[in-house]
């Protein structure tokens, strides 16, 4: 394998290399013709070169320690038998700037990271350092605010660890939830039945649960339950004790419908609220419920606030730079 070197940064030049032990896994390793080095040495300026099983990299000293982490990182992933693509190989990089996260860059397979969520059909590790803490606070918090742009995991996460909390039988149901904007709540001039006339709304959270679950298990809990998809004026009156709730495009509630969703919280629940401050599709966007129950909430006891930014985007690479470009000075 051989490519014209990437011009490292200025700085002290290091000579690394790694050694891996089983290199039928190298291909993978490498993707096809070389993607993920391409990638590495791209976005971190460094050069990788390969003879058998043994990797040099060269470059400026800390970014060719960062690339070392990366590869060190992908590989043991491979071990263990984790698919790895190029938004894995993206997050990798992005996140090898915080290698003291358990579970990142970790040079120990022996023991699975900490941070792990299990459903039915996949596993899930983080993929950006928000990501992870995200996953604490998950596992740690009653209600957990989740703020930031499309593409960066916050219904997605949740949806899973609302899965897998429903499989340990932590909680006895799963209640996912959005408010019906686009038809301002008032559906009535829509064709068919009611479920027909809001899961064009709540198709997201249906994706995310197919992904978690085997399509018959989803339609049978759906049937017994188990699990419930909503428009968020149907949670009115109730109280939603056992359940793991969650509340997604929460940007458009106004203030009294997201006190009214807050209040629903019941005995052994928890509660995750999803949204982007920054897209409100209300009439009057200076009257989100989402903005106002997290000026009055932060720092509440039991209350956890998880803020994503354009760098935690887990999308194609071209969606975090569309989402900086929104969020630039003159957004």
């Amino acid at each position: 394998m051989s490519r014209k070197p990437v011009p490292a940064q200025a700085g002290d030049r290091a000579r690394l290399e790694l050694i891996f032990d089983r290199p039928q896994l190298l291909g993978r390793l490498f993707g096809e013709f070389d993607q993920n080095l391409i990638s590495i040495e791209h976005r971190l300026g460094v050069y990788i070169s390969a003879r058998g099983n043994r990797i040099q990299i060269e470059g400026e000293a800390e970014s060719a320690g960062r690339a070392r982490d990366v590869l060190q990182g992908l590989y043991n992933r491979i071990v263990k038998g984790e698919d790895i693509d190029a938004g894995v190989v993206a997050a990798v990089i992005g996140m090898s700037a915080e290698p003291t996260l358990d579970g990142i860059i970790r040079h120990d397979v022996s023991e699975p990271p900490a941070m792990m969520i299990r459903t039915r059909k996949k596993t899930i590790v983080p993929r950006s350092a928000t990501q992870a803490r995200y996953m604490e606070a998950l596992a740690s918090s009653d209600i957990i605010f989740a703020l930031g742009p499309a593409g960066t995991g916050k219904t997605y996460v949740a949806v899973a660890q609302a899965v897998q909390q429903l499989i340990q039988g932590s909680v006895q149901r799963l209640i996912l939830s959005r408010p019906a904007v686009e038809a301002g709540e008032r559906l009535g001039f829509l064709p068919g039945d009611m479920k027909e006339k809001v899961d064009p709304y709540l198709r997201p959270l249906y994706d995310a649960l197919y992904d978690m679950l085997p399509a018959e298990q989803v339609e049978r809990r759906i049937t017994s339950g188990e699990i419930e998809i909503a428009p968020i004026a149907f949670m009115r009156g109730r109280t939603l004790s056992d359940a793991f709730i969650i509340l997604d495009e929460a940007q458009n509630t106004t203030p009294a419908q997201m006190k009214m969703f807050l209040t629903r919280f019941g005995q052994n629940s928890r509660m995750v609220v999803c949204g982007d401050p920054r897209q409100i599709d209300l009439p009057d966007i200076g009257k989100s419920g989402l903005a106002d129950a997290v000026n009055r909430l932060e720092g509440v006891e039991g209350i956890a606030t998880v803020r994503f930014g354009a760098a935690d985007v887990v999308r194609h690479p071209v969606v975090g730079r569309i989402v900086e470009a929104y969020e630039g000075p003159d957004a």
